[in-house]
């Protein structure tokens, strides 16, 4: 059975894990949107290009990209020929309030032969987008990423099983598994937990045990991978 992930972490961002996509109509006009993860901007231009192809025949197709961490971000956005902030800004403003970074939305509209108006384009760029993003929460694609540390585990035989048993009562991923002359198990330890981890583990080995923590990193869980490092 796969640990659970704690529900008091602090989330530091969202990521998507695969494509999704969603669909309004408003007045007779259709706004299909198209979600894809993306590691940066040439792979989301690469995907903007692919969705121009796919809806050669649609009026627009407008898009907003984000890209980096809370500290440092690259964000794009267009309106594709639609009245200037009515569709590609209002985007970028849903993906912002979702705090989800690495990915590129497009949402394409097939004009229906009814002006919906500034407001209306606003309102209907967005519930495209607000779809799509519905459609990926509800198939879990929406992934928490939270801050931790690879804390690694040198020991002999004798206390292996006190040091799983404490990893498994804070449902740690193990990372890795070596088993010769020594031990040598590394756990995914929430950034929080990590000084409370070694010192527990250093206590009971009678400090035996090597504990050591590497850098800070990124991980999240997926229904599909479990436990992974971003």
């Amino acid at each position: 059975m796969k640990p659970a992930m704690k529900e008091n972490l602090s989330c530091e961002f969202n990521i998507l894990s695969a494509e999704a996509a969603g669909e309004i109509e408003a007045k007779r006009s259709r706004f299909i949107a198209a979600l894809r993860p993306c590691k940066n901007e040439e792979e989301a231009r690469a995907f903007i290009e692919e969705i121009k192809k796919k809806h050669y025949d649609a009026r627009h197709n407008c898009f907003a990209m984000r890209f980096g961490t809370p500290e440092k971000v690259l964000e794009r956005f267009s309106d594709d020929g639609e009245p200037q902030g009515t569709a590609g800004k209002p985007m970028l403003d849903i993906l912002k309030g979702a705090e989800l970074y690495d990915l590129c939305a497009v949402v394409t509209r097939y004009f229906g032969g009814t002006l919906l108006g500034t407001g209306g384009l606003v309102r209907a760029y967005s519930d495209a987008l607000k779809d799509a993003l519905s459609n990926a929460k509800a198939g879990g694609l929406l992934i928490p990423l939270f801050k931790g540390r690879i804390v690694n585990v040198l020991s002999d035989y004798s206390y292996i099983n006190k040091v799983k048993y404490q990893a498994q009562m804070r449902s740690l991923f193990p990372f890795k598994e070596v088993y010769l002359e020594k031990c040598e198990l590394s756990y995914v330890v929430p950034e929080e937990e990590a000084c409370d981890f070694e010192k527990t583990v250093t206590e009971m080995s009678v400090g035996k045990a090597e504990v050591t923590a590497g850098d800070s990193i990124l991980y999240g869980r997926s229904s599909e991978s479990g436990t992974f490092i971003y």
